[in-house]
């Protein structure tokens, strides 16, 4: 099966339609994302700026370019003419850079808040209480250039599918309560991103309207 056979096979197969699909393309070269592409799908995640920009730059303009890695905030400027979502905003500072870069480009951008659900300290995210802080502060009140679409959470990396399963539950249990606190009447906040290619059967289990990913549909990552 090649590329554009293994996605249309995933979608069928492996999720529900109401479950997107960010094809996760980091490390994969151009013409692997251009074969899915031709094949009908045109949503695609990377971690990293420095290989999203060249392969915005590079391929067709209506791909939907998700940004799903740790973002600096001084790399925010480089993706914020294009970026469609940007999947790991984790700190207060970072949504009040991107939404500066989204007034600088005349746009809004949307963005998911990232939660530290697993017990693993290399993990990034808001906690709960830090998050419902920030959103009832006079500042956020202010940003009208960036628009919270939701929440994102990634697992601990195990297979202890339960352990997972726990981290994802959490991850629902935050996005119904900011839904409830912060955004009854917003019709937008509906977004849950999380499982990706060792777990995602369980994050859509749980409610995931994401998942992220890679190595199943393109094969192990490129090192260079």
């Amino acid at each position: 099966m090649n590329i554009a056979e293994k996605i249309e096979a995933f979608k069928k197969e492996d999720i529900p339609s109401s479950v997107k699909l960010i094809a996760v393309s980091k490390t994969k070269p151009a013409e692997d994302i251009l074969e899915a592409y031709n094949g009908g799908h045109k949503i695609f995640g990377e971690n990293k700026v420095q290989e999203l920009v060249p392969k915005y730059e590079e391929l067709p303009k209506d791909i939907e370019w998700h940004m799903i890695g740790h973002l600096q905030s001084n790399k925010v400027k480089y993706i914020a003419p294009f970026v469609h979502l940007i999947h790991g905003v984790d700190k207060p500072k970072l949504v009040k850079v991107v939404n500066k870069e989204a007034e600088k480009n005349n746009r809004v951008i949307d963005i998911l808040l990232q939660f530290h659900i697993a017990r693993e300290e290399t993990k990034y995210g808001f906690e709960l209480e830090e998050a419902k802080t920030f959103l009832n502060s006079p500042e956020f009140g202010e940003y009208n250039s960036v628009r919270i679409r939701g929440v994102m959470g990634m697992a601990t990396f195990t297979e202890d599918m339960e352990k997972v399963r726990c981290e994802f539950k959490e991850l629902y249990q935050i996005f119904n309560h900011l839904k409830e606190q912060f955004f009854a009447d917003s019709d937008y906040f509906s977004e849950i991103s999380m499982g990706m290619s060792n777990d995602y059967k369980v994050a859509v289990e749980e409610g995931a309207t994401m998942v992220r990913i890679g190595s199943i549909l393109f094969g192990k990552r490129n090192y260079h």
